[in-house]
């Protein structure tokens, strides 16, 4: 017997739909205010279906395109709870509206749509020193040149991010060996 689709849905109901654990349901509360299941007696959730729509945008980001939890913070904060539900329904339509009518009430960048994602910026390690990037004591001063380009400070973090992703997926693997 399938559910009306205004039913409220337990957190299991949930985590089948989106193909997740449980206990990620609950983190993403830890991370996510916005997201605010009913809590009755026990401590059993009761999601909204309005919380179904947003966890499914909060997943698609994380999961689909790539998105950190910082990032998604940040469409969260700038762009509203909509703007995340309509990207998990694929409505282009409502997305560009938001982001218009967000773009009119304040100064700061909104994202661009014509993005192909946007990701947080990345917390660069102190403790880190690779191939000259990070954790020296004068990085402000520093620009790297390349070519005829050169590549800035936060540019650089990014960089510095990647390779210690990457070096941390060649851990996994060698461990998997």
């Amino acid at each position: 017997m399938d559910k009306s689709p205004d039913a409220f849905r337990t957190i299991s109901e949930v985590a089948d739909d989106l193909d997740l654990p449980q206990h990620v349901l609950r983190f993403w509360e830890t991370r996510f205010p916005q997201i605010k299941p009913l809590k009755r007696g026990g401590g059993r959730r009761y999601y909204r279906p309005d919380d179904v729509e947003l966890l499914k945008g909060i997943r698609h980001l994380l999961y689909d395109q790539g998105y950190t939890i910082k990032g998604v913070q940040k469409l969260l904060k700038t762009n509203g709870n909509k703007f995340v539900m309509a990207v998990a329904t694929g409505d282009v339509a409502t997305m560009e509206a938001l982001v218009a009518a967000n773009a009119s009430k304040s100064d700061e960048p909104k994202v661009n749509l014509d993005e192909d994602q946007v990701v947080g910026r990345p917390k660069v390690r102190t403790s880190g020193r690779f191939f000259g990037f990070g954790g020296g004591a004068n990085d402000d001063a520093l620009e790297i040149s390349v070519g005829k380009g050169s590549i800035g400070k936060e540019d650089r973090a990014l960089l510095q991010e990647a390779l210690f992703d990457l070096l941390e997926c060649k851990r996994l693997l060698d461990q998997v060996r």
